[in-house]
């Protein structure tokens, strides 16, 4: 990359730029701080949806748009969403029955709100300190259904969960984008709503080509967008078919490696745009 062309830096959440118990440690904010520093255009994109990830973005200082949803919504951190793909009712209705087919009790995200039938269900703790809001507690989803824009199925049983992925897939096809965001979670969304599509988004709103982008991120659905960056990262505790799917690999998120990365590999390939004081 020439050193007159300026690019972005697009970064996952969960497992990528936060630690395990979710937090920003004072090397990944200081890293941060060089990037903005350098003049690099810096976002995130999440499975997370856009209320979960406020208190990133803000720690951040995000002037640009970032995605949630794993690209379901873009969002402006003043304005709120600017673009959704939402599932069609009857897909999100397949999806749910599918799910709970197999003895897993769905969760459906909408209005920017989080659904449950069983608060006591797996992960629904986890997720309420991931998101840092309560879920609501509904019989059904039929209230929203006409305005879902997430879909999990979240279990530890990892070969149920193999089963449900795969019944998804065979069953709704190209109708939803169906992938893990954890070892624990599938996630359904909108065909559209996809870290490819996301990455595409962003560097439209940050003057950029994809092709101009070094992308970071630890689960098979960051691989969408290592296809379309520049650039990609793996982290290193990410799973063999992430890694190999990737560039290069930095350090786990225990250890640091999204500052690491920044270090080693993003600054050195997007060059200075406009540069301003770190801090």
């Amino acid at each position: 990359m020439s050193a007159d062309v300026s690019g972005l830096f697009v970064s996952d959440i969960d497992g990528t730029l936060v630690t395990p118990d979710k937090r920003l440690t004072p090397a990944a904010l200081e890293a941060i701080a060089q990037l903005r520093a350098a003049g690099v255009p810096y976002t995130v994109v999440s499975s997370r949806p856009p209320r979960g990830m406020r208190r990133i973005v803000d720690a951040l200082g995000l002037k640009l748009p970032f995605a949630a949803f794993n690209g379901g919504n873009i969002v402006d951190p003043t304005n709120g969403v600017i673009a959704a793909h939402r599932l069609p009712a009857n897909v999100a209705r397949k999806a749910l029955a599918l799910i709970a087919a197999h003895g897993v009790a769905p969760w459906a995200f909408a209005d920017d709100a989080w659904f449950v039938t069983d608060p006591a269900g797996p992960h629904v703790a986890h997720e309420q300190m991931t998101v840092s809001f309560d879920p609501t507690v509904v019989a059904d989803f039929e209230a929203i259904i006409e305005r879902i824009d997430k879909i999990v199925a979240p279990t530890d049983d990892t070969p149920r969960l193999d089963e449900i992925e795969g019944v998804l897939c065979t069953e709704l096809g190209a109708e939803a984008n169906i992938e893990r965001s954890q070892i624990y979670y599938i996630d359904v969304t909108h065909p559209l709503a996809n870290k490819g599509e996301a990455v595409k988004a962003l560097a439209v709103y940050a003057d950029t080509d994809p092709a101009r982008t070094v992308v970071i991120g630890d689960m098979t659905n960051d691989v969408a967008m290592f296809r379309v960056a520049g650039f990609s990262i793996a982290m290193g505790q990410a799973p063999v078919a992430v890694k190999s799917a990737a560039t290069v690999e930095t350090g786990p998120n225990t250890e640091d490696g999204f500052a690491q990365a920044v270090r080693a590999f993003v600054l050195p390939r997007l060059a200075p745009a406009k540069a301003e004081p770190a801090g």
